[in-house]
């Protein structure tokens, strides 16, 4: 669309919905993301993951490499997502919850700047597969 036209929708974009992203370990990574507290639902082709508002379908590995699924990006293969979630709570409850999960901070707190355009700590570590999942914790 162009700038010119823009001024003749009606609407915008409000944020995101959810992510997708292919995986290879489905019983590691749902018992990782459960172990973080997240709900998680599980489908024939898809595993969902709700984080708030926000869902990430992680493909099963029996369906994205599949020729004929193509609603995916077209070089996705695992690990390629890096994750971003808000830690509503302290450094120390994050550094409890990432232990009980199993998860190895590779790096963190940091100070970052966050989507809310503020000043935050980020702690990172790994999911089963390898993505690379970061935790804010906004000032």
């Amino acid at each position: 669309m162009s700038p010119e036209s823009a001024g003749t929708v009606h609407g915008q974009v409000a944020g995101f919905d959810h992510v997708s992203l292919p995986m290879q370990h489905t019983d590691a990574m749902v018992a990782f993301y459960r172990a973080l507290g997240l709900q998680v639902a599980e489908h024939p082709h898809v595993v969902s993951v709700y984080a708030g508002d926000q869902m990430i379908n992680l493909h099963r590995p029996e369906t994205w490499p599949k020729k004929g699924f193509t609603l995916r990006a077209l070089a996705a293969t695992p690990p390629c997502g890096d994750l971003c979630f808000v830690w509503d709570g302290t450094t120390e409850s994050l550094h409890a919850l990432l232990d009980a999960a199993g998860a190895e901070i590779i790096e963190g707190p940091v100070a970052r700047e966050g989507g809310r355009r503020a000043s935050a700590s980020s702690v990172y570590v790994r999911d089963p597969d390898g993505n690379l999942v970061e935790f804010m914790i906004y000032d």
